[in-house]
């Protein structure tokens, strides 16, 4: 299954690293960064996490939440967000059904050996529910500023 542009976004819950149920239909009115990473704690992740914390009140400006998602638990959520003060819950998808629905979990290679895992991408969900823009395979570097891009064409 896979979501277009336009689309409402099918509701899910996870639990978030606080231990708490998050329902995606908990942010109706708000705009949602929904973006989902590979493992706490790497490199290209934490960079990506300290961009969204960086731009926090930049989100905040555009009526705009941001939710991380990966296959970690919620206890390795907790400490990546202590670690670095990240202002948003990063929500666990353990057994990936999440990543499925948006189709981000894919057979990746490194270093000769495959496996399944998440391939980064980032969905833009406005306050209506409806997909308004994702980013698949991205490069972090320079990414937060295309989504805050986004963001003023729809708060526009």
């Amino acid at each position: 299954m896979s979501i277009h542009i336009g689309e409402t976004v099918p509701d899910f819950e996870l639990e978030a690293n606080n231990g708490e149920k998050i329902k995606l239909s908990d942010f109706r009115g708000k705009n949602v960064v929904l973006y989902f990473y590979p493992k706490d704690m790497t490199p290209g992740c934490t960079t990506e996490a300290c961009d969204f914390r960086d731009n926090h009140e930049a989100f905040k400006g555009f009526n705009t939440v941001v939710l991380g998602v990966s296959p970690d638990p919620i206890s390795r959520h907790q400490k990546f967000i202590e670690k670095h003060e990240l202002p948003f819950p990063l929500l666990s998808d353990e057994n990936h059904e999440v990543a499925e629905s948006f189709d981000v979990w894919k057979l990746k290679k490194n270093f000769g050996k495959e496996y399944m895992g998440i391939e980064r991408s980032t969905f833009l969900i406005d306050k209506e529910g409806k997909l308004a823009q994702e980013w698949k395979k991205v490069k972090v570097a320079g990414h937060v500023d295309e989504i805050k891009q986004a963001l003023e064409k729809i708060e526009a």
